[in-house]
């Protein structure tokens, strides 16, 4: 067993993981980051929100992606 293995446990957070995706792009319509699908607020007060405001969140991002409108526009458009 390695040393990191040994000491696992006590980096372990019993907390909800952010749904970050690292593609951080706000929607300039729905203002959510088309990545993760949070508002700005919400990314912003992630790490300071409860595990139940955080589960409030993570519970509402499905329904969000719906929100995010295609671009219209860019190389496709102009070949029209």
């Amino acid at each position: 067993m390695s040393k990191s293995e040994n000491t696992d446990h006590i980096w372990a957070r019993a907390e909800i993981e952010s749904p970050c995706v690292k593609t951080c792009v706000i929607h300039p319509e729905s203002r959510l980051c088309v990545g993760c699908l949070r508002s700005i607020d919400e990314i912003g007060a992630w790490s300071g929100m409860t595990a139940a405001a955080r589960q409030a969140v993570m519970d509402a991002l499905p329904a969000r992606a719906g929100e995010i409108t295609k671009r219209r526009g860019g190389r496709a458009a102009r070949a029209k």
